[in-house]
């Protein structure tokens, strides 16, 4: 069995998700939705990538309506459906076969009450438990009363129905999540970018004519970002995919080796605190110079008029601030910390 432990961005999504299809009932969607997570992590660690895949990532990646799939993944060309619940008794094998009779492989999925972890408890060909099923029917005996059967092999035998590769640990490398801020790799001109999300794994993946096997990023510019309808400094940052979708911004894909973080992730439009003050105003980032050893320059919004600062253009507020004389202060971006206007 393992432990899945959702992280901040995998429980927004899969809530998120849950809220824009629409589902009659969200809680049980939204659970779903981590199970689902749960069997992929499994499949992203010890599956080859090539031989799996789920047919709801995208959907839950960008928080769309799903398409409808009789089945979630496929895994070594076999149909397999994720049960999640909190009622053991929803793995006996009668109630499987009840819900869903048709897939090849059954995988069973139990969630904590406050949904913080996630067990996977095994899997169960379909076939097996409709002779489970059988047999049961025409046994004559009684089941101990106390002890219920609950038909489950073990996830890593999983491994078994694929080749000898099945048993290589897959996991790519990458360090990145949505919401990082990144630069190109060894380039000491590039333009901080935006982690937008972390693409599915791919064997001899194609980024600009290269080749890779792992995980591509998407990642989104400021400059383009500030052109939407919204403020995207708002939006969680499990929603940015979502956001980016809906409103046509372009991303810009690398494979995440040719990335890495930014000692200066500040870009005009921030919002920022000195957090060793006892109780900080909030700021606005108008300017950065890097080649300044303080060359993060910030406004407060408490000097600007009510409602003036979110009106004005990123690009616009350094010239903005020095034409109304709106005072500036100079840190290092070491003395700074993101924070929400909210």
């Amino acid at each position: 069995m393992y432990l899945y432990t959702p992280d901040e961005i995998d429980r927004e999504r899969a809530h998120h998700q849950a809220v824009i299809q629409g589902a009659d009932d969200r809680d049980v969607k939204r659970i779903g939705n981590l199970g689902e997570l749960a069997f992929e992590q499994f499949c992203r660690e010890y599956l080859p990538v090539e031989l799996w895949e789920w047919q709801n990532e995208e959907a839950v990646r960008r928080c769309n309506t799903e398409s409808f799939a009789g089945h979630d993944f496929e895994v070594f060309g076999y149909e397999v459906d994720v049960k999640t619940s909190r009622d053991l008794s929803a793995f006996r094998p009668e109630t499987l076969l009840e819900n869903d009779p048709d897939d090849d492989i059954i995988a069973m999925v139990w969630h904590r009450d406050n949904e913080d972890g996630l067990i996977l408890i095994g899997w169960e060909r379909t076939e097996t438990l409709k002779s489970k099923v059988e047999t049961q029917e025409v046994y004559s005996g009684e089941e101990p009363a106390k002890l219920t059967h609950l038909a489950a092999r073990p996830m890593n035998e999983l491994h078994d129905l694929g080749p000898n590769t099945a048993h290589l640990n897959q996991k790519p490398e990458n360090p990145f999540s949505p919401g990082d801020r990144v630069v190109k790799a060894e380039d000491p001109d590039a333009s901080v970018a935006v982690v937008v999300e972390v693409l599915p794994p791919e064997k001899k993946g194609n980024v600009y004519g290269q080749t890779f096997d792992g995980e591509a990023v998407n990642v989104a510019f400021p400059s383009s970002l500030d052109e939407g309808p919204g403020d995207w400094r708002t939006i969680h940052p499990a929603k940015l995919a979502s956001y980016c979708d809906d409103q046509e911004i372009p991303l810009y894909t690398y494979k995440h080796t040719n990335l890495e973080f930014t000692d200066n992730p500040f870009v005009p439009g921030d919002y920022v605190i000195k957090p060793d003050y006892d109780d900080p105003d909030l700021a606005v980032v108008v300017d950065v110079a890097d080649e300044d050893d303080r060359g993060v320059s910030v406004s407060f919004l408490k000097h600007f008029d009510e409602n003036e600062q979110p009106s004005i253009s990123p690009g616009e507020l350094n010239s903005h601030c020095e034409a109304e004389n709106i005072k500036q202060y100079s840190y290092d971006h070491s003395e700074l910390r993101f924070e929400s206007p909210e």
